[in-house]
């Protein structure tokens, strides 16, 4: 959450704007293709359609977190690549919500309650206009309001306040508490004390951020993938998970151009926390094995690993675009 405010500071609304289409063609195919991929690839392998689906749901969301990590850190949030990248994550993780959504209401047999997906649906809609636009608005016009305590550390003490009350809001509204952590951000990025609040947020996040990708590590059981068939799919999982985001994705920004398309894909290919959060459901649902479960962590972790040197190498190839 606190990763995902401080990559908020540096992202305005007016710029998510100039790339609002692209991003939401982006999202969408980020999340339809993968889908399509790991339920093929799950049928193949034998399993019914609603196990099938569940294990599918695991290659749909990105990880923003590791990708914005990256961005960060080369000082290229300002690129249209990234605009593109962080709205299309909001967009997709939304999407992969609601796909979690049917997909555990078909292991029990169950009907679809399509007006509960669309009241969820609506909600998230609501929820996240009302913060980017409204909320915006408000904190242009109101920073001062920031400096009322007059401590040097009010502003950071009130707009992590702020970051932790949305991302517990959006977990309400069934959505990722990142994305509020998100938008937490972006309202504070409209303030004067934005500059501010991004040096103060570095020496946080450089101290809790590492502790989020041990926890990560911690969850691999290596002694599930002991075996030269386990591995085979691990890398037959690995492949289909990146070819549906780099040509899902890839393919929906190509109006950016083919070199721009390749960043935002790649961008998009990071799995991490979310398709662990999947697999971890699961497994206590009793719907993973735990060679399935060993095998959709593998590749939520391997796609977090090679994502982020090739977007960096991707990146570094050209200057700063804006």
């Amino acid at each position: 959450m606190f990763l995902l405010f401080s990559v908020g500071l540096e992202t305005r609304i007016g710029d998510l704007k100039k790339v609002g289409r692209v991003s939401t063609l982006v999202g969408v195919g980020g999340v339809v293709l993968p889908f399509l991929l790991g339920i093929g690839w799950a049928k193949l392998s034998g399993y019914g359609t609603a196990k099938a689906a569940f294990i599918a749901a695991a290659f749909v969301a990105t990880s923003a977190g590791i990708t914005a990590r990256v961005l960060q850190e080369m000082g290229v949030l300002d690129r249209i690549e990234s605009r593109v990248i962080l709205g299309a994550a909001v967009i997709d993780d939304i999407l992969a919500m609601l796909l979690l959504g049917v997909v555990t209401a078909l292991q029990g047999g169950e009907g679809i309650n399509f007006l509960s997906l669309l009241l969820v649906l609506l909600q998230a809609i609501g929820f996240i206009a009302i913060i980017a636009l409204v909320g915006t608005r408000i904190m242009r016009r109101s920073s001062s309001l920031l400096e009322a305590p007059v401590n040097p550390h009010s502003p950071l003490t009130i707009s992590v306040a702020i970051c932790l009350g949305l991302a517990v809001a959006a977990s309400y509204l069934r959505l990722a508490a990142i994305i509020g952590a998100f938008l937490a951000g972006m309202i504070a990025a409209e303030t004067e004390q934005q500059h501010r609040l991004e040096k103060q947020m570095h020496a946080i996040t450089a101290f809790i951020v590492p502790f989020f990708f041990v926890l990560t590590g911690a969850k691999v059981d290596l002694r599930a993938l002991g075996s030269v068939s386990v591995l085979g799919m691990v890398l037959v999982v690995t492949v289909l998970a990146v070819a549906g985001k780099l040509l899902g994705c890839g393919g929906a920004a190509l109006s950016l151009g083919k070199k721009s398309a390749l960043i935002v894909g790649t961008g998009m290919v990071p799995r991490g926390e979310v398709g662990i959060i999947v697999a971890s459901l699961g497994l206590q649902a009793s719907i993973f094995t735990e060679t399935i479960y060993a095998i959709i962590i593998a590749m939520s972790l391997l796609t977090s690993v090679v994502a982020p040197p090739a977007l960096g190498a991707l990146l570094a190839k050209e200057a700063p675009q804006t």
